[in-house]
């Protein structure tokens, strides 16, 4: 959410929300117990939250969309390869499709019903915990008891889950670029020492003021992963095997730790409302040509070839990362982990927003004195406690990786479905109610990738300490 003062140095330290959704859902209008919400007129009479909302530095669609590519193209698109082992070829190939069906619609629903409620509460903008809360509490009787909870578990989790990534990225980094300085020094590094000279360099990232001015930085990042990613293709295409020699399918039963993988992988649940949020035309976010469709599709078409073509090139023989598979003697496969960390440098700015914006609404009505000073200090803080985490304990990419598993099973999949039931409730879910069955698949899937992703995770923890 944004800040609350005025004044030109404070305007440049926006996040996420306008300045007119600045008070919290459990601010906005609430049905009486007992009370129908006002779903008739949820989208009559005057009131448009769209032509309402009063950004200073809003996104266009196309910096929506970079922000979209680079939170959805990951560091996890290169266990792909490892990936397609557990489905076969084709089978990897529909499971995939399925895994991107199944997140954009949770995310589509999300951000649905997020329209719904600026509607119902004449506001013009909420946060994903806005978005569950205001469901909870104008929903069923049923539900309303659990309205604060849900909003806790949302931030807590968010912010817990990208804290965590914003610390293994740095690992990342300053693990592929050990790598290189390695091979041409010849001596060790400690890897320790080169995440804590990543400081200043992250420090000086997260001071980006807002998304406006961080989409170029996302732009940086996609050109990085793509370059980086077209030297793995020409790696993955040079003396490929035959076709034959890989399953096209894999029992099913091998199929979950695939899901697990994939979501992990390309779920970007916690970016979804910020970025709805700052965005200039925000009905363009959803639909059929929106902006959630083009970045989710795009991503799910470089995840299958990157998945076919590893697993077809290296077989079981893939690594968890495929750039681990490719020759560090050579200068393409060298340059490939150069431009991954730069990528992945970039990137963290974008996953660290998603804290920023958790800890500055936490902490903003205490701070009305400077809060440009505070806020900027606030960024320097949170950088340096990742770092620091990352020093402390270099392989917390498994333990991340659990709470990943748990977090976004959770929070990308099972609650969107969730605000759904409650946002309709009183309006019915269809013919045959086909919403509920669509959901209750949904949920089976969500609660196979959080069994068997949190299963994959300790399985890496016991195999780094057993």
């Amino acid at each position: 959410m944004v800040n609350e003062y005025t004044g030109p140095p404070a305007q440049e330290l926006e996040t996420f929300l306008p300045k007119d959704a600045k008070n919290g859902a459990s601010k906005y209008k609430i049905t009486p117990a007992g009370e129908k919400p006002d779903v008739e007129t949820a989208t009559a009479g005057s009131f448009d939250p769209f032509k309402e909302r009063n950004c200073e530095h809003p996104t266009t669609d196309g910096e929506t969309l970079t922000h979209l590519l680079k939170a959805s193209l990951g560091t996890g698109i290169l266990a792909m390869p490892v990936a397609f082992s557990y489905a076969g070829l084709a089978g990897g190939i529909i499971a995939t499709i399925l895994t991107a069906l199944v997140c954009t619609h949770c995310a589509y629903v999300l951000v649905k019903c997020a329209h719904t409620h600026y509607y119902r509460t004449k506001t013009t903008a909420m946060s994903f915990a806005d978005v569950a809360e205001i469901s909870l509490k104008n929903g069923p009787q049923w539900g309303r008891r659990w309205s604060t909870f849900i909003r806790q578990c949302i931030t807590y989790g968010l912010f817990i889950t990208y804290f965590g990534t914003c610390a293994v990225y740095t690992v990342i980094i300053a693990r592929n670029f050990q790598q290189v300085i390695e091979h041409y020094t010849g001596s060790e590094l400690n890897l320790r020492v080169m995440i804590a000279l990543l400081l200043i360099p992250l420090i000086l990232l997260s001071w980006i003021p807002n998304l406006k001015y961080l989409a170029p930085v996302s732009m940086v990042a996609n050109v990085f992963m793509c370059v980086g990613l077209g030297i793995t293709f020409y790696y993955l295409v040079t003396d490929m095997p035959p076709l034959s020699e890989r399953p096209m399918f894999v029992n099913v039963l091998h199929w979950p730790p695939f899901f697990a993988i994939v979501i992990f992988a390309m779920e970007a649940i916690g970016v979804v409302m910020p970025l709805e949020n700052q965005m200039k035309t925000p009905k363009n976010f959803i639909g059929i040509c929106g902006v959630l469709n083009q970045g989710m599709g795009g991503v799910t078409l470089v995840y299958i070839l990157l998945g076919f073509l590893g697993y077809v090139r290296y077989g079981d023989q893939a690594e968890g990362s495929i750039t681990l598979n490719l020759p560090v003697e050579e200068i393409p496969a060298q340059a490939v982990k150069i431009l991954i960390a730069l990528a992945v440098y970039c990137t963290f700015g974008l996953q660290f927003y998603v804290c920023l914006d958790i800890a500055w609404v936490g902490i903003k009505d205490k701070f009305t004195k400077r809060p440009t000073l505070v806020n900027y200090t606030m960024r320097t803080i949170l950088v340096t406690a990742a770092v620091l985490l990352a020093v402390a304990v270099p392989t917390i990419g498994p333990f991340i990786g659990l709470i990943g598993a748990f977090c976004f099973s959770i929070l990308g999949l099972l609650i969107p479905i969730l605000i759904e039931m409650v946002t309709f409730w009183e309006q019915g879910f269809g013919k045959f109610n086909w919403i509920i069955w669509k959901n209750v698949l949904v949920c089976i899937f969500g609660i196979m990738a959080l069994i068997f992703g949190s299963k994959s995770s300790i399985e890496d923890i016991l195999k780094l300490y057993i």
